[in-house]
């Protein structure tokens, strides 16, 4: 029986060690209507500029990274969480070690 649930007692175990000149990602769950995906950055990797379909929280775990919204560049250290509107043009680049969860939300049909 699947529970109507999910739980992940240490997401920061899922990435392991992050290698040099890398980004590794897990995805934690897919829905219907949400997703939820871990990211690991190496010192100096780069998101490159993107957008999203969906509403989107980028909560950065560990480590400091410039993080660009639209046209607006803030730093960002362990604790910031960002929320973010559909189609909003975004980028990371981490300073050091860098992990971050980042969660997708599609809006109800009203």
């Amino acid at each position: 029986m699947n529970k109507p649930y999910i739980a992940i007692p240490d997401v920061r175990a899922l990435l392991g060690d992050i290698a040099e000149e890398s980004i590794v990602n897990r995805s934690l769950y897919n829905e219907a209507n949400s997703r939820a995906m871990l990211f690991g950055f190496a010192p100096g990797q780069d998101l490159s500029e993107h957008t999203t379909p969906m509403a989107t929280t980028i909560h950065i775990l560990e480590g400091n990274a410039t993080l660009t919204l639209g046209g607006d560049a803030m730093e960002a250290g362990p604790g910031t969480l960002v929320a973010m509107s559909p189609g909003l043009p975004h980028s990371v680049h981490a300073h050091g070690q860098v992990v971050m969860l980042l969660t997708m939300i599609k809006e109800s049909a009203k």
